[in-house]
């Protein structure tokens, strides 16, 4: 839910930002104010996000990336500087599931993409932005991590060391530039209302919503309002959290 205008005059960064929780973000962060860039694989995969972003009146920047390949990361954060002049807020969203196996099971292949994309891949984009924010001498980042990151999960093991592994990430950065104005968290979604929930069960949600403490899924609208407090004055305080939103499933 919009609370007013936080980010009138800055610039936020999303990844993954085709559909589900960075599709909600962009819209949020531009709903108050910010000026965004969305990035993910195509610019075609990106296109409803693009224009629900200009349908509130604000500025979008569409940029197709692979985010585990460092040299395309570094000229998308140069083309959001060249375009916006700097890079307030940045949100490592993008990650995939695994195909779920016992880890005795699992091909060394599917290992590698999964944490390719969603470890390495966040470690590039954070490399490229935290650069950035030094050099303007302020910045936020959040990283999407997941309830899977603090627990196991069962036939998971490649997306949960995933995630388990950007929480460290995320407080070994936020000591790193604790004293450099720039703060850095996580945001640990649940099981949410998206693409990739469809994916991972088949399209049976009613298994998901049976893990649930609440007794439902999660909005990815919900996983939005998280972003935006841990990126507004209003968490200013907060560096190095890594907080679940995620209806009591990883208690």
């Amino acid at each position: 839910m919009s609370v007013g205008q936080r980010f009138t005059g800055k610039v936020a960064f999303v990844t993954g930002a085709a559909s589900g929780i960075g599709r909600a973000t962009a819209v949020a962060f531009a709903q108050e104010g910010a000026r965004v860039a969305i990035l993910d694989l195509t610019e075609e995969a990106l296109a409803t996000t693009a224009e629900a972003v200009r349908a509130t009146g604000a500025e979008v920047l569409v940029l197709a990336c692979d985010v585990a390949k460092p040299e395309q990361v570094e000229a998308a954060i140069a083309e959001v500087v060249a375009t916006f002049g700097r890079l307030d807020v940045a949100f490592n969203n993008a990650g995939v599931e695994n195909k779920a196996a016992p880890v005795a099971e699992i091909a060394l292949e599917e290992w590698d993409h999964i944490l390719n994309i969603n470890l390495r891949g966040t470690f590039v984009c954070m490399k490229y932005e935290l650069a950035q924010m030094v050099r303007q001498g302020s910045g936020v980042v959040v990283n999407t991590s997941s309830g899977a990151g603090v627990r196991g999960v069962a036939g998971g093991a490649s997306y949960a060391a995933s995630k388990h592994a950007i929480i460290g990430l995320t407080k070994s950065a936020a000591l790193d530039y604790a004293k450099a104005n720039i703060r850095v968290n996580a945001v640990l979604p649940g099981n949410i209302e998206t693409p990739m929930m469809d994916r991972f069960t088949g399209g049976d949600i009613q298994k998901a919503i049976d893990l649930e403490p609440v007794g439902r899924l999660g909005k990815p609208e919900e996983i939005a309002d998280a972003v935006l407090w841990m990126s507004a004055d209003l968490g200013a305080f907060v560096t190095g959290a890594a907080i679940a939103v995620d209806g009591g499933w990883s208690l």
